[in-house]
């Protein structure tokens, strides 16, 4: 079998397989961290070291100065001093000793500890006296950072030979005890500077050592961890889910008792299990029965597909109610502008009308009659086509930012010559600005349709007030006449199609209103108590 396809199969060795991975990354992370604060450590350690030993040679160079240089005996191996004068002397037995100064001392000492292998020390400059301290590489480089002022020490592991060491190097400065053998300087100033090379090489090596454990201890402790993990996940997972598969496919050697015994998540299950096998049961037990519920079902979708069809031929019947309501709306002005115009025609054809009787008032009622007539039947015509636009979902609504203050005032002024003919004062309370979502043109047709009611019944020489404000999240038009009012049960059916009521009219108006209200997501409504209607609608605001 594929190996990989067999972990895809099995769940212990998936679980195995996460925990594994979760494992190797915090074992890494772990000794990653580990190794950089250990390396970390060790060079902080040795750099301590460093300074030490560094401070411990400044202190015998100052000793050895502050008493004027040390004679010693001259052994036969050691070289007189040229740089000193009166380098050598002679006491009363014979025997010879040489001067040595602080940077003869110190340069021997290095010799020493060279030799030692433990560390070593060299006293350089840029300005030699000796041509031996003359600066290797990075003696030089720290010797013009110094100069420069851009640091006051420097260290850095540097490998020589395929061996890796620790070097460290900081500044001399001129002492009071320096200025007879270093004319020229300063007090205060740099004259050169220490070097410690400390080997470090069997530290890394023992370092390195210590990471090879510290892995080989990971590796043994995390098999240790997956191989009881494994044994785990087989004892209390794995095999109760091949018991439970053994259970479900109907083997007699399980014991069921023991199964749901258990009080963990497994045992839950077993539970449920058994609580499925029984509800199931007691499902095919019951399947007559819902066969049966199922067929009243079938019965009673029947029956509701007939209420369906009953409907579909009410609602042509109401179109055939349409057609002859407005069919009768439509004969009426017709009538009128016919009996007009026959009776002119009579008139006429009798030459009772003549230059010398002319009668203009009489014509000019008669023309009345039939432009008024004329515009109803025009404006009927329109609702009609409005209406059938908006209950056949053809009715254009293009929404966009809309100032409803400007179109209130501009709709106003329309019908002002009307509402001053009839001395209607008109009186407005509209916030600035109004900002609505609407399309202009049908919002137009609303406000339009509302005065034009206010226009026609409301009382000559009364007063109309039209209010506009924001309210949250929407935008309310109120218009209120003194008009005769509109009784309470009759209220909830102003809005509907052919519905005049006490105010008469085409019926239409008012329902093609809400329609186009309801397009925009807004209300429409009324309010009338006695005396007087207020319409209103509102519609989405435009917040700023």
């Amino acid at each position: 079998m594929n190996p990989i396809r067999y972990i895809r199969r099995s769940l212990s060795l998936k679980v195995l397989s996460i925990c594994a991975i979760i494992l190797i990354l915090t074992l890494s992370v772990t000794f990653y961290f580990l190794q950089s604060h250990q390396r970390e450590l060790l060079l902080k350690q040795v750099d301590s070291q460093a300074k030490i030993l560094f401070k411990q040679i400044v202190l015998t160079r100052r000793w050895v100065a502050d008493h004027g240089g040390i004679f010693v005996e001259k052994l036969p191996w050691v070289k007189k001093n040229v740089y000193l004068k009166n380098s050598e002397i002679v006491d009363i037995t014979g025997k010879r000793y040489i001067k040595e100064n602080p940077a003869y001392v110190t340069r021997q000492l290095a010799e020493y500890s060279k030799r030692e292998g433990l560390y070593w020390f060299h006293i350089t400059s840029l300005k030699l006296v000796n041509p031996a301290n003359a600066p290797d590489k990075f003696e030089k480089t720290a010797l013009k950072m110094f100069d420069n002022g851009e640091a006051n020490e420097v260290s850095t592991i540097e490998t020589i030979d395929g061996v890796r060491y620790y070097r460290y190097i900081a500044p001399l400065y001129t002492e009071a005890s320096c200025i007879p053998c270093h004319q020229g300087y300063a007090l205060g100033s740099i004259r050169g500077a220490i070097s410690i090379t400390i080997p470090v090489e069997h530290l890394f090596k023992k370092m390195s050592t210590l990471n090879r454990e510290m892995i080989g201890a990971g590796v043994v402790i995390s098999s240790l961890l997956l191989l009881i993990l494994l044994y785990s996940i087989r004892a209390m997972a794995i095999v109760p889910i091949v018991r439970l598969r053994k259970m479900i496919s109907g083997y007699r050697d399980v014991n069921i008792e023991k199964m749901t015994a258990s009080e963990d998540e497994i045992g839950d299950l077993y539970r449920a299990f058994f609580r499925m096998k029984t509800e199931l049961k007691e499902y095919h037990t019951s399947l007559h029965k819902k066969i049966k519920e199922a067929t009243l079902e079938l019965q009673r979708t029947n029956e509701k597909l007939l209420e369906a069809n009953r409907l579909y031929r009410e609602l042509s019947q109401r179109k055939s109610d349409f057609i002859s309501n407005i069919s009768h709306e439509l004969r009426t002005p017709l009538t009128s502008i016919k009996g007009a115009v026959e009776y002119l025609k009579t008139k006429l054809s009798s030459g009772f009308i003549s230059k010398e009787n002319l009668d203009i008032d009489e014509l000019k009622g008669f023309i009345d009659i039939i432009m008024s007539n004329t515009e109803r039947l025009t404006k009927m015509v329109n609702y009609s086509l409005d209406l059938e636009k908006i209950e056949s979902g053809r009715l254009d609504i293009n929404i966009d930012k809309l100032d409803l203050t400007y179109l209130i005032n501009d709709t106003i002024n329309s019908f002002r010559p009307i509402f001053e003919e009839r001395s209607i004062k008109v009186q407005t309370e509209l916030e600035q600005p109004i900002m609505a979502y609407a399309d202009e043109d049908r919002i137009r047709q609303v406000l339009g349709n509302l005065l034009s009611n206010v226009a026609e019944h409301c009382p000559a020489g009364t007063e109309v007030k039209i209010e506009g404000y924001n309210s949250g999240d929407w935008v309310v038009v109120r218009v209120t006449d003194n008009g005769p009012g509109i009784p309470a049960s009759m209220q909830s059916k102003v809005f509907d199609k052919f519905f005049k009521g006490p105010r008469g009219g085409t019926g239409l108006g008012l329902a093609i209103c809400k329609s186009i209200i309801e397009a925009h997501n807004g209300e429409i409504g009324l309010f009338s108590q006695g005396r007087g209607s207020t319409f209103y609608f509102k519609i989405p605001r435009v917040k700023p």
